[in-house]
């Protein structure tokens, strides 16, 4: 318990951590998170997360990476409840550096958890570049769009805007 113990968490933290019967590998785990930034309630939460599974805590290094680029600790939370914190964590850390924001990290999440079809994060960065709106991004990914769809989308935008930023329409011709 001395890594959490260094890492600034509380005694009454810990004790909840040691009732929890908590690993060495879990403690190093959490002292990651925990030197992180994440609040003494989220680590203990994390390892509860972990519980219910019946998995040991292996996503500090995870939670960790999230926290630093400015994830908030509610939605790494929610992350973990939908099992997302493991090997999609570097994109959604990519994603935020982006300037994506956090609902829209989660809304790529919750697809993921439920094996659906989700356009990439970089695929969405581009059409945020592009000019969409959260809310339109939001409703792209709630309706399924794959990334091919994003893809020709940004390509449809591309034809129709000049190097200025000015739209070219096309003149049909009189017959």
């Amino acid at each position: 318990m001395r890594p959490l113990d260094q890492a600034g968490m509380w005694f009454a933290s810990i004790e909840e951590l040691r009732k929890l019967a908590i690993t060495d590998a879990e403690v190093a785990q959490l002292s990651r998170a925990r030197q992180a930034g994440i609040s003494d309630q989220a680590c203990v939460e994390l390892l509860r997360i972990a519980r219910a599974r019946k998995q040991p805590f292996s996503s500090g290094e995870a939670a960790a990476g999230l926290r630093q680029v400015g994830v908030s600790e509610s939605t790494i939370l929610v992350l973990a409840r939908l099992n997302q914190l493991g090997l999609w964590s570097g994109e959604s850390q990519a994603m935020h550096l982006a300037g994506l924001s956090d609902r829209i990290v989660l809304a790529v999440a919750r697809r993921h958890a439920a094996g659906q079809e989700v356009p990439s994060g970089s695929s969405l960065a581009k059409l945020r570049d592009a000019g969409m709106t959260e809310a339109e991004l939001i409703a792209l990914i709630d309706g399924g769009t794959s990334d091919q769809q994003a893809q020709a989308m940004l390509e449809t935008h591309r034809r129709t805007v000049s190097r200025t930023g000015f739209v070219r329409y096309q003149r049909r011709r009189r017959r």
